[in-house]
């Protein structure tokens, strides 16, 4: 039983890192502690609770976390710290030996954060002198956490699957989070229904492998795709991210030639562009498959915007591997890169691997790519300069330019003395311009129609 009375009047400060379902689940917490009586603590307010949601995809992200943890105490003296997340489920112990943490909940158990913290506070844990940490097994984790929130943002995250089965030789993530399991479509139906109600225009799914969607409910996500399409009141849907053997040609089709709301962009993982070292990571694909499914996404819709995910360095990539994925994305019609260096990771299989990549070499690999991104992305918005489109805006700081994104995900922005607080959340007609001063988006003005 959770006794509420010991949440009023309580201030939470939250700290996100990591992917997209993390801070979806964030927003969940807050939303959670919210309905308890806890309010968000003010920018520089000390805050009663400290909650810090962990990534470990990397060894970075691991230094990352063990800074934002360190960080929190101090800025929180006398809070009540927790840690959850990735990190908290591979290296639960170590976490809780942190000064100043007070609980520790792993990928099953933060789902009952409020428990959690009740029994703390009415006494229950670990004993004196000890911080409680709470980790199941991730063979045994079968239950599913749902999430649908914005946060502090306008786009809605709807979580609709978690875990992963793949087991790739360079990843942790299965560790952390479990195998593949989703709600049914009902369910997430009515969760998209219930955004359109708190004045949602645009939801993104997200998940730690959404195409293996059913492995739990026996359904398949082109099934969940048509349901959602049909929820009046969204206007725009955006997938976050699909392995490209999980990207059926069906899917592409729906969204070509079908889709009300679906929008023409796709986010699809690559990893690298050569063979061998795909066979090295367990990835269950090849280049040409890959190449195949840009190609019809292109042929279908030639506007979508498709962003790729590329490591870099990891152990087997040769000189010749890495010019043959330079090669390869070069000659793709994608439109932006997120390259990611390799980083060793404890307990996986590609430790076994022999060649290992110098830690200068992955930057001057990185470097090269991020550049091939940046040209191809300029290339891209600039096929759009003077056209008329329709663009959802986000919130802006006071004083500060405006931005939102097209249909095909092309980031726009509005000067400040343009902007108005009534276009947050809108979707408006705008003009395109030229390239902002850093060239990270298109400066726009608002039809004159649309105020």
């Amino acid at each position: 039983m959770i006794d509420t009375s010991a949440f009023q009047g309580k201030t939470a400060a939250y700290f996100t890192l990591g992917c997209k379902l993390n801070f979806s689940e964030t927003s969940t917490f807050g939303k959670m502690l919210e309905e308890c009586g806890v309010r968000t603590a003010a920018k520089d307010e000390q805050a009663d609770i400290c909650l810090i949601n962990t990534c470990s995809v990397t060894e970075v992200a691991d230094h990352k976390c063990r800074q934002a943890i360190h960080r929190m105490v101090r800025q929180h003296p006398g809070a009540f710290v927790v840690v959850t997340g990735c990190y908290a489920q591979l290296e639960a112990e170590a976490v809780s030996k942190i000064e100043g943490v007070d609980l520790v909940l792993g990928s099953n158990e933060k789902a009952h954060l409020l428990q959690f913290l009740s029994d703390a506070w009415s006494g229950g844990g670990a004993g004196e002198g000890r911080v409680p940490y709470y980790v199941q097994k991730t063979k045994d984790i079968t239950t599913f956490a749902p999430s649908c929130s914005r946060g502090n943002r306008t786009r809605y995250f709807l979580k609709v699957q978690d875990g992963c089965d793949y087991f790739c030789t360079y990843c942790t993530i299965p560790y952390a989070r479990g195998f593949s399991r989703n709600p049914s479509i009902a369910s997430l139906v009515d969760q998209a229904r219930q955004a359109v109600e708190e004045g949602g225009k645009e939801i993104v799914l997200t998940g730690v492998n959404i195409g293996d969607f059913g492995k739990t409910t026996g359904e398949r996500f082109i099934d969940l795709v048509r349901a959602l399409d049909a929820v009046e009141g969204i206007s725009r849907y955006r997938i976050s991210s699909l392995e490209p053997d999980l990207l059926s040609d069906e899917l592409i089709d729906y969204c070509a030639h079908e889709s009300r709301a679906f929008m023409p962009h796709f986010h699809i993982p690559l990893q690298s562009g050569s063979d061998t070292v795909l066979r090295l990571m367990h990835r269950h694909y090849d280049r040409q498959l890959f190449a195949d499914k840009i190609l019809r996404i292109k042929q279908q819709m030639p506007d979508a915007f498709i962003g790729v995910d590329v490591m870099v360095g990891c152990r087997g990539e040769t000189p010749e591997c890495f010019e043959e994925t330079y090669s390869f994305l070069d000659e793709l019609p994608v439109t932006q890169l997120h390259v990611f260096p390799y980083s060793e990771r404890p307990g996986t299989s590609a430790l076994k691997i022999p060649y290992v990549v110098p830690e200068k070499e992955k930057k001057v690999r990185s470097k090269r790519l991020l550049d091939l991104s940046d040209c191809k992305t300029e290339a891209f918005y600039a096929q759009y300069i003077g056209q008329q489109t329709e663009v959802l805006f986000e919130k802006a700081t006071r004083g500060r330019a405006m931005h939102g994104f097209t249909r095909n995900y092309i980031r726009v922005e509005l000067s400040a003395l343009d902007a108005k607080p009534e276009y947050d959340n809108e979707i408006m007609t705008v003009k395109l311009g030229d390239f902002n001063h850093d060239r990270t988006a298109l400066k726009v003005k608002v039809n004159s129609e649309n105020g």
